[in-house]
């Protein structure tokens, strides 16, 4: 009898009991009192008390079968349960709070033959560690191997007065994990690969292209046949690659070794490698939607600058390469095209809005500038929205003091939010990471983004712009944007003021000429120099005042060299934004040191390091600096850190240097 119906009849015998009781006192008082009435109580009582005696004995006898079915439905249950997990052909035991097998069913046993397990720990046998949850009384563990097979355990609580136990269930998955396996391995992987840069190397040797073609063709079709995948060119220079899942865990393994077996491909007289750019996808989905996910991918690829694969994860992206230098195209085509269709979406819009890179400099100013300039051609409402306390631009808007035409054309970002309408379109330039915009807000609540600019593409947009531009082989933004206007503006249209503001943009971004130029740079400063910049007007911006050159110079007492081609200058006390434009030109200094191949300078300004890096061409210091979340180009590179010391910063930049020099380790 459990203690239920134990209770139960305790409780019927006393109330019983206290009423036999009290009826013998009410008997006695009226045999003393009133002598007849206590004969007829007492008659009426027997009656009653032989009623409850026959009804209490009926009670107890229904509770006894009762207790009596749910103990035998108890042991027959237990009975059950305990052969059937006790025949079980997977491992089961039942062990105490702290670990410790107190019963093992006969499989278990098997295993271990004549060796006793009890009261060894849990962890000892399965690899598991016992973890009590008091919030359920079920819970299941990752996979463990026992017996050369892989099992899920399932726990389950059992209480009892004195302690609680666990019974451990271990339900082999051994053939459902090697099934998933299977199926992701068999999984196919698309890719497109474009030769970057051969006709341009072969453009003065075009009897020696075939054979160059069929070089790298060679080099790829051996790479994709290596691993059984299939390689068709479906136009010249480019390839579409499928393959299985698991032959890219290898590729990133080796970090896609195919790009450096192309880039030791020499074809011509000239030095400068061949290169190819990857865009591969391992997404869900159909192959339709994974070969338009190569398709973005690899146009990140090029957005980037070519000679590297872009993989694109179902948890992000990954990058590959990218460790030479982009070869400036000479062609105009896609500049003519795409400022057609950008004059075409100003015209369709309800107000435009230009916004840079927050802390503004002359190229991001001068492309603002003449972003501004198109949509005033095409009579459309415009406003730049850019930091007027920012000495930069200070200095800017100075120049355009006297231009009646940009009297009300620059708001700060407050502004900028308030003019923002369902048909404003939003035209960014010389950035492309939303961290480093000038309004971020902006950039989110604006339903159509332009983005115009020559830096890396360091990751996919929060918001896919309409269109974007990123050429990265353009010297500047404000280069991009005069060939831009030279297509689409009739001759003559821009002001002086206006053309010296591009002019110097690309300037500022090529050293006065002395880096990163091409024909279509020149071409660009010739159409400006058309249209009435020239160099002398442009002198004052780029003039230093007394307080700048003191600036610069506390950087010269903490100058080190790195590696011993790296120098790197630090500045633990900056005061303001001039303090991250002198950083900027210490870094441009500082690689005019001998056997110097790269600089960077760091400025603590608040709460954040500012890092400006230079390159002479043969190290690529974006890459370095994307491991602190910057950008850029391969020669010119910018990061912001926040919440650290300057000396931490330092030491993530030592690191982000050592990866890219030895990326093995």
């Amino acid at each position: 009898m459990n203690n239920n119906s134990t209770a139960k009849k305790i409780i019927f015998t006393a109330l019983y009991a206290f009423l036999v009781l009290s009826a013998i006192s009410v008997a006695v008082v009226l045999s003393i009192k009133f002598p007849r009435l206590a004969v007829l109580f007492t008659v009426c009582a027997s009656v009653i008390f032989a009623g409850l005696t026959v009804l209490l004995v009926l009670l107890t006898d229904m509770l006894g079968r009762r207790s009596l079915l749910k103990n035998q439905t108890a042991a027959l249950l237990t009975t059950i349960m305990y052969d059937k997990i006790n025949q079980m052909t997977e491992p089961a035991v039942v062990c105490d709070s702290h670990g410790r097998i107190k019963w093992a069913n006969k499989y278990t046993k098997s295993v271990f033959g004549s060796r006793s397990i009890l009261n060894v720990g849990i962890s000892t046998v399965f690899s598991y560690e016992l973890k009590d949850d008091k919030n359920r009384k079920k819970a299941q563990s990752g996979t463990v191997l026992f017996d050369g097979k892989k099992y899920i355990v399932e726990k389950t609580e059992i209480k009892t007065t004195e302690q609680s136990y666990y019974l451990l269930v271990l339900r082999d998955v051994t053939k459902k994990l090697e099934l998933e396996q299977f199926i992701k391995d068999d999984e196919k992987v698309v890719a497109y690969i474009i030769v970057d840069n051969l006709e341009d190397l072969l453009q003065f040797e075009q009897e020696r292209y075939r054979e160059a073609a069929a070089k790298i063709e060679s080099l790829i079709r051996e790479w994709g046949e290596s691993v059984g995948g299939i390689v068709k060119e479906y136009e010249r220079d480019k390839y579409l690659f499928i393959f299985n899942s698991e032959d890219l865990d290898k590729f990133i393994e080796n970090k896609f070794e195919i790009l450096d077996r192309i880039r030791d491909v020499r074809v011509s007289s000239s030095n400068i490698p061949v290169t190819v750019s990857m865009g591969v996808a391992k997404v869900k989905g159909t192959l339709s939607e994974k070969e338009r996910n190569a398709h973005i991918a690899l146009d990140m690829a090029l957005q980037r600058g070519g000679d590297q694969a872009v993989v694109k994860l179902d948890g992000g992206i990954d990058f590959f390469g990218g460790r030479t230098n982009t070869v400036q195209k000479r062609l105009k085509v896609r500049a003519r095209v795409f400022a057609n269709e950008l004059a075409s979406r100003i015209a369709n819009a309800g107000n435009v809005i230009v916004m840079a890179h927050a802390y503004p400099d002359y190229d991001a100013f001068g492309a603002s500038v003449g972003a501004a300039k198109l949509a005033m051609f095409c009579g459309v409402k415009v406003n730049i929205v850019t930091n007027s306390k920012d000495p930069n631009v200070r200095k800017c808007l100075k120049h355009f003091a006297g231009d009646e035409t940009y009297k009300n054309i620059f708001v700060d970002a407050a502004k900028g939010l308030d003019l923002v309408r369902s048909d404003t379109l939003l035209i960014i330039v010389d950035v492309n990471n939303i961290n480093m915009f000038e309004s971020k807000d902006l950039a989110r609540n604006v339903d159509d983004i332009i983005i115009i600019d020559h830096h890396r593409k360091t990751a996919e947009f929060d918001k896919e712009p309409i269109i974007s531009y990123i050429e990265t082989s353009s010297s500047s933004a404000s280069e991009l944007m005069a060939e831009i206007l030279e297509q689409a503006l009739p001759p003559k249209s821009l002001t002086q003021v206006e053309a010296d503001m591009l002019y110097a943009g690309i300037l500022l971004d090529t050293k006065h000429f002395t880096k990163g130029t091409g024909t279509k740079t020149h071409a660009a400063a010739m159409y400006l120099r058309d249209n009435g910049a020239s160099y002398e007007s442009v002198q004052d911006l780029f003039k230093t005042n007394l307080n700048d050159y003191k600036r610069e110079a506390v950087f010269g007492e903490k100058i080190q060299i790195y590696r011993n081609c790296m120098a790197i200058a630090l500045n633990k006390n900056g005061q303001d934004a001039s303090d991250r434009v002198s950083a900027a030109r210490v870094a441009d200094n500082l690689l005019m040191l001998e056997d110097v191949v790269a600089s960077f300078a760091l400025v603590k300004i608040g709460d954040t390091v500012h890092i400006s890096a230079r390159s002479n061409g043969t190290i690529n210091v974006q890459l370095i600096l994307e491991e602190l979340n910057g950008g850029g180009r391969y020669d010119t590179a910018g990061a912001q850190v926040k919440d650290m010391t300057a000396e931490a910063v330092l030491d993530k930049l030592k690191q982000a240097i050592d990866n890219y020099i030895n990326p093995e380790v």
